[in-house]
């Protein structure tokens, strides 16, 4: 499930240097990046990519949140420690928590793509395709809606051009079998729901005010 091939398809950097060069290109070029940098069996980067993005969100809400995120019935603290509770908090997250989630979202969105296209690639194309589209999420801790929101959208976005260069469909039918998926990861995972629906209920009330 997390084969690292020593040579991938048009071959990609690793470490640091690799994982920031996929963070940009993902976002300004994507088209691109799905095309030459997706490689079969080659789902360890992705993963990688997948979890620190998580770990980014995660360390965000601590950072701007902490106080009401730990010390509550979700997040109890551990030894009185705000610390050490942060610190057992992120690996949960990093070991556990996110690549759970991706894999599940990519249980979902293989099971749509069967039953919409055709000729399609495979699960670990699949798998890379929605840690890579989580690029935007980086930002989406910081308590901001607004960033929140363009985070969760432009996460969509990604993964629908994704999933339409790596498995070889439309931008519409790609969309569609992505909706679901996409509002698990962006709109759940990544907190950006509340805030689009908040700011959506918000503009229809100055509407009707208008």
């Amino acid at each position: 499930m997390t084969t690292w091939v020593e040579n991938p398809r048009n071959g990609r950097d690793r470490g640091p240097r690799g994982l920031a060069r996929a963070w940009v290109e993902v976002l300004i070029r994507p088209r691109r990046f799905f095309r030459n940098g997706v490689a079969p069996g080659d789902q360890a980067p992705g993963l990688v990519f997948g979890v620190l993005v998580a770990l980014c969100f995660v360390g965000g809400m601590l950072a701007f949140s902490s106080e009401t995120v730990l010390g509550t019935e979700l997040v109890p603290l551990v030894a009185d420690s705000r610390a050490v509770t942060s610190l057992l908090v992120l690996l949960v997250v990093a070991l556990f928590v996110a690549p759970a989630t991706l894999h599940l979202t990519a249980a979902l969105q293989t099971v749509l793509l069967v039953l919409a296209v055709r000729d399609r690639a495979g699960v670990s194309e699949t798998v890379q395709t929605i840690a890579y589209a989580t690029a935007p999420c980086v930002f989406a801790g910081v308590p901001i809606p607004e960033l929140r929101v363009v985070c969760a959208l432009y996460g969509a976005g990604l993964l629908t051009i994704g999933i339409s260069e790596i498995h070889r469909t439309s931008l519409f039918r790609a969309a569609l079998v992505s909706a679901i998926p996409s509002a698990f990861v962006f709109g759940f995972a990544f907190r950006g729901l509340g805030p689009l629906v908040a700011l959506a209920e918000e503009l229809l009330h100055s509407l009707t005010l208008i």
